[in-house]
């Protein structure tokens, strides 16, 4: 995924409301942006970061600007982080399309937003005339407290409980189901969930993985030109 325009340089000065954020630009202008990020982004919101904006190209949008990356060293250097949590979908559909997760090739056909379950719609549904329907949750990935261990979830998340529910639902009926961990952190090499933050989540994984909900985590390289997906790393 490449981001349409470059972005613009930036200096955060403080994220609130969750949703906005204040920043400096470069000429000194004080600015308010759109964070498309409902987690507590933990370690991602230091006042003085480096950010990175991109511009919509929309005229009547309210924000015109919206937070796409920021600057961090999480101990191996510093590197760009992607918060925006609108973005893991397309990237999975391109990489699905492009065979470049492993796990999710040899499907005549993908697609988006299906309703399953008890009134939830799947990320993905992938279908294949010889082969039973595979449903496919995605999860954003931007939680690091030890150096390359990426963590999920950095909040509480019932609904993200409730997806691991009807993904066992669908294992149980007869098709395959796959959580997907997308980590836009470059330097991750392990992902783990984050049981202190959410229990209740950590409880939910664990039953659905016993009910036959496959687990897979890729993480992505990120630039200011685009992110991609970059390669898998282990589930612990």
């Amino acid at each position: 995924m490449r981001f349409p325009a470059p972005l613009l340089p930036a200096t955060l000065v403080k994220r609130y409301k969750r949703f906005l954020a204040d920043v400096v630009l470069p000429s000194g202008e004080t600015i308010t942006v759109h964070c498309a990020n409902p987690g507590s982004m933990i370690g991602l919101d230091a006042a003085g970061a480096q950010v990175w904006l991109s511009k919509s190209a929309n005229p009547n949008r309210k924000l015109a600007h919206s937070w796409e990356l920021i600057e961090v060293d999480f101990g191996v250097g510093a590197e760009l982080v992607g918060i925006n949590t609108s973005h893991p979908n397309a990237l999975a559909a391109e990489a699905i399309a492009a065979g470049a997760i492993a796990e999710l090739v040899g499907y005549a056909g993908l697609r988006r937003e299906v309703k399953y379950g008890r009134n939830s719609r799947v990320d993905f549904l992938l279908e294949d005339p010889a082969r039973v329907p595979c449903y496919v949750e995605i999860k954003n990935v931007h939680l690091m407290r030890q150096p390359q261990l990426a963590e999920f979830p950095d909040a509480v998340t019932k609904r993200g409980a409730k997806h691991l529910g009807e993904l066992s639902n669908m294992v149980a009926a007869g098709a395959r189901a796959v959580m997907l961990y997308l980590i836009q952190i470059g330097s991750a090499r392990a992902f783990a969930l984050a049981r202190d933050i959410d229990p209740a989540y950590g409880k939910a994984f664990d039953a659905a993985r016993t009910a036959g909900v496959e687990a897979i985590a890729y993480r992505c390289g990120i630039t200011c030109h685009g992110i991609e997906i970059a390669g898998p790393v282990p589930v612990e």
